[in-house]
């Protein structure tokens, strides 16, 4: 065995034992009701997220190594080299609705979410979504960590990097917006989801409008049911709107609801982001059975080199197809089905886990097989008793570049945030490797 692979088996090994057998709590509770309530939130805040979200933050991070995170780093590289060429953008839009072929204004969409599970010795992308939730809630958490073994106290992310990931958000969002209107500055954000306050991540809009009304913009939280086209402008009352913060799950803003903010978008009258199209070029669960086809990818012509990135770090996808039905129903142990359009995890299901009515749906709906890659495995404490937690690692992204890397542990078939000791988890890593 050469010298590399002996040392990437004992990194692998350590980064193991570390999600198995540490099981220290890094977690101070005192530490994050500060940052919810003083730094970044609003007085309040940390007892509506108890009450509201109490299984939203775990008590202890999750160990990868450092040749774990440039994997993933490649995958996402890879993807987006292939979605940003014109071939890409050729295939996607083509045929595509009015208002994803609309030009966004050079708006990349923020908060793109690339999840990964993490094997022993390779990464898997598992799905890539568009307003993936979480950022603002992790830079909360990471001011709230606290080393509590000598294995942990390098590891703990050092003062300071919470408040670069929040002065980097309030950047993103202003190079969203001058973008399409460089003239002006950006003078206000409705963060619009539908009954933005009975959303399970209601305080994270919190977080949100607190967060730009520090950097002297006027921030609303709003359905999109309270906005208003008129005048060639978007309002809400007598409030005009520059940007829409879009945690809408109507990707292409097809509900009679969100006809105002269409309208404004259609017309350039506001910045949405993220926005119909980024969805439709990144989200869209199709697209990961087209970048695990090599003759697509040919067809496509990407270069051999990211073919072999992209088809080692994606699990294989297909499109269900019912004449594939027989075929899919013998190996579906093996698989994962995924609404092409779905989000959260809803009407997601484990092959294994699937009866005969379920598999009638997936038939008759719009979905996708994926190879089932399983998730990593963290040992934890909940309650006094010992839980074995899956994880998953989400990578969030902007313009191509990775701006924060979180774990969610959860039990069950999918992250669920329902789980005792469950939820967001910082990742640590200082392990070298190849």
């Amino acid at each position: 065995m050469s010298e590399t692979c002996t040392t990437r088996c004992a990194i692998s090994e350590a980064v193991t034992r570390l999600n198995r057998e540490c099981f220290c709590v890094s977690l101070d509770e005192n530490a994050l009701s500060h940052a919810l309530e003083v730094e970044l939130g609003t007085p309040g805040l940390y007892a509506l997220t108890r009450e509201r979200c109490p299984y939203l933050f775990s008590s202890q991070p999750v160990f990868v190594s450092q040749a774990q995170l440039s994997q993933m780093r490649a995958v996402i590289d890879a993807v987006e080299s292939v979605v940003q060429s014109p071939a890409w953008r050729t295939h996607r839009l083509a045929s595509a609705a009015d208002i994803v072929r609309h030009d966004p204004r050079g708006a990349h969409s923020v908060f793109m979410g690339y999840d990964f599970h993490i094997g022993r010795e390779s990464v898997g992308l598992i799905e890539i979504n568009t307003n993936a939730g979480g950022a603002l809630l992790n830079a909360a958490l990471a001011r709230a960590q606290q080393a509590c073994c000598p294995a942990v106290t390098q590891l703990v992310l050092p003062a300071g990097i919470s408040s670069a990931l929040e002065e980097a958000i309030v950047q993103m969002f202003q190079q969203e917006w001058q973008s399409g209107r460089p003239e002006h500055p950006l003078r206000t954000v409705a963060i619009v989801d539908d009954a933005p306050e009975q959303q399970y991540l209601y305080p994270e809009f919190c977080l949100f409008q607190a967060l730009f009304q520090r950097h002297g913009i006027r921030a609303v939280i709003a359905s999109p049911q309270q906005l208003s086209f008129s005048q060639g402008m978007l309002r809400i009352g007598d409030l005009a709107i520059d940007l829409v913060y879009n945690r809408l799950t109507d990707f292409q803003l097809e509900q009679p609801g969100n006809t105002a903010l269409r309208e404004a978008y259609l017309a350039n009258a506001v910045t949405l982001t993220p926005h119909p199209q980024a969805h439709a070029l990144y989200a869209d669960k199709r697209n990961l059975a087209v970048l695990t086809d090599p003759a697509a990818l040919n067809a496509l012509g990407v270069s051999e080199g990211i073919q072999q990135v992209l088809l080692k770090g994606i699990p294989r996808t297909e499109v269900v197809d019912p004449a594939h039905a027989e075929r899919l129903w013998a190996t579906r142990k093996n698989l994962f089905f995924k609404p092409a359009s779905g989000y959260g995890s809803k009407a997601a299901w484990r092959g294994d886990k699937i009866t005969k009515r379920v598999w009638a749906e997936i038939l008759a709906g719009d979905y996708v097989a994926q190879a089932l890659v399983m998730p990593g495995e963290r040992h934890g404490v909940s309650e006094s008793e010992p839980l074995i937690f899956k994880y998953d690692v989400r990578n969030y992204v902007y313009n191509g570049s990775i701006q924060w890397v979180a774990a969610r542990l959860y039990q069950g078939q999918t992250t669920n945030f329902r789980t005792p000791g469950g939820g967001f988890a910082p990742v640590y890593s200082c392990l070298k490797g190849s």
